[in-house]
């Protein structure tokens, strides 16, 4: 096995050379011009779902077909995000963010134009890519910006900025396709695609956010591209999305469910052999080594799957059970991503003076709490508690989700941030298929069990199919809560390093 050692770490690195800081101006001006993308990527994300129905009206296409606009979204950006990543760090993440700016604006105007489905989706493809490479590079270069006593700030304010997407987008989205088709979605996201374009050329400096202006010397003989570290770990997302996510419905035990599962596990086996015999890996796999980074990861992946069970069971609950139209239910959920974004920059603010673990401790036994709580939620549960538990596990998830990223990031080299800042958003991708996995898995069972294999729209309006749902729902929001309550142990155990420049 020959890989090299992995280094100093990111904080170690910060503490050793003498960085070249950017004033206040500069940084926010960086900051400002990768906010415009951050918003902008994550609203396109969250928007489409509203869209779908009038996209398949559109095309003639079912509802089951139409759902490859997702898919093709999440398996392109999670198979691309760690290879972009290590992409950037060789080769630079401004010019790798600029050109994924120019790859989303160009799919969004295809998916707009497109005469046809299949071109739609093509289009999609290349939307996607553009959107791969902004999420490989952003968090990186964010953490290169700042100095490391000002992590927490730059990461809570990513995150409350995502928030703000992630709130506009099915909110947006829906007025807007009250008075627009469809396709004016895609048009609306060139605008701010070509201010951020014109931002990150002006205020992002490519020594800045590839790591040279925090001490580190970039490597001029530029070490080769690991393409078989790239390949194996396509390979194994494709086939962990498609395999979990399970988009055809097929029976679990199928033959082809049977064969994704072992070209899953296949994959993985064949990437960890792979990257341990390289000396210039895609991802350097011995820093699970260090406990700070690989339970940090895994609190992060288990915390992500509980997330977003509720994110995708309340508003089948609230449209399906509770009888509440669209617009009622955006306004019931709004208040997660408040809670998410309030609660992300003060916890951004207190990791600098704090430390890490303080806050993400608070995180994760708020988010137990929470899912306890929603856990008894039920068919005559006051609207006004619902969206005060939701809103509660909102400014749990920003709490626990700054400290968290700062702690894996301070844990690795400076010059590997590109690629762990890609592999960061890789376990949220992956904690959201499982997430959506686990718990739809479990509420299917339930009906099942009960004779209830019957549409979403028809559970009201039959006998006793609200109840067995509500079941389900249970048994769920039970599963992912003692998913959290082994986060918060994990949180328990981990120990990040003290860095220079904090007070308090």
């Amino acid at each position: 096995m020959t890989q090299t050692d992995p280094g100093p770490t990111a904080a170690e690195a910060g503490r050793d050379a003498a960085p070249a800081r950017q004033s206040d101006r500069d940084k926010w001006r960086a900051f400002t011009a990768i906010a415009i993308s951050f918003v902008t990527m994550v609203f396109s994300m969250s928007m489409v779902f509203v869209a779908l129905s009038a996209i398949a009206d559109d095309f003639g296409v079912t509802l089951r077909s139409v759902s490859w606009v997702v898919i093709i979204q999440s398996l392109v950006i999670s198979g691309l995000m760690m290879p972009m990543g290590r992409i950037a760090d060789m080769v630079g993440r401004r010019r790798i963010h600029l050109i994924g700016l120019v790859l989303f604006a160009g799919g969004s105007l295809g998916v707009a134009l497109a005469p046809t489905f299949g071109l739609m989706l093509a289009a999609r493809v290349v939307m996607s890519v553009g959107n791969a490479m902004g999420q490989a590079v952003g968090t990186a270069m964010l953490v290169a910006i700042f100095p490391p006593e000002e992590r927490g700030k730059a990461l809570g304010s990513q995150t409350s900025v995502v928030a703000i997407g992630a709130a506009m987008g099915p909110i947006g989205g829906g007025f807007i396709l009250q008075v627009l088709p469809w396709r004016a979605l895609f048009l609306l996201l060139l605008p701010p695609l070509v201010i951020a374009y014109v931002a990150g050329h002006r205020y992002l400096d490519e020594a800045q956010v590839s790591g040279a202006g925090v001490g580190v010397a970039r490597d001029e003989s530029r070490p080769p591209f690991d393409w078989g570290g790239a390949a194996l770990s396509f390979v194994f997302i494709v086939a962990m999305v498609l395999t979990v996510s399970n988009p055809f419905a097929l029976a679990w035990t199928s033959p082809p469910m049977l064969a994704g599962a072992a070209a899953m596990v296949a994959a993985l086996v064949a990437f960890v052999l792979w990257e341990l015999r390289q000396r210039t890996p895609m991802l350097q796999l011995r820093f699970f080594a260090r406990p700070v980074f690989s339970m940090a990861v895994a609190s992060r992946t288990l915390s992500f799957v509980a997330y977003t069970a509720i994110t995708f069971l309340m508003p089948i609950f609230l449209i399906s059970v509770r009888g509440l139209r669209e617009g009622a239910t955006g306004a019931v959920l709004f208040g997660a991503s408040v809670g998410m974004g309030l609660a992300a920059n003060q916890a951004g603010r207190r990791t600098d003076r704090l430390g890490e673990r303080p806050i993400y401790l608070a995180g994760f036994g708020l988010q137990v709490l929470t899912l306890a709580g929603i856990t008894a939620i039920g068919r005559s549960t006051p609207l006004w508690t619902v969206m005060v538990l939701l809103f509660l596990n909102g400014i749990a998830f920003g709490l626990w989700n700054v400290p968290n990223s700062s702690a894996i990031l301070a844990a690795v080299p400076v010059e590997h941030l590109g690629v762990v800042g890609a592999f960061l958003n890789l376990t949220r991708n992956i904690g959201n298929v499982i997430g959506q996995a686990v718990a739809s898995a479990i509420v299917v069972a339930v009906l099942a069990a009960e004779g209830l294999d019957i549409p979403l729209s028809k559970i009201a309006d039959t006998d006793g199919a609200a109840a067995a749902f509500l079941r389900g729902c249970r048994f769920s929001y039970g599963t992912v809560t003692a998913l959290s309550a082994v986060a918060l142990l994990l949180g328990l155990a981990t120990r990040p390093r003290p860095e220079a420049g904090r007070t308090g």
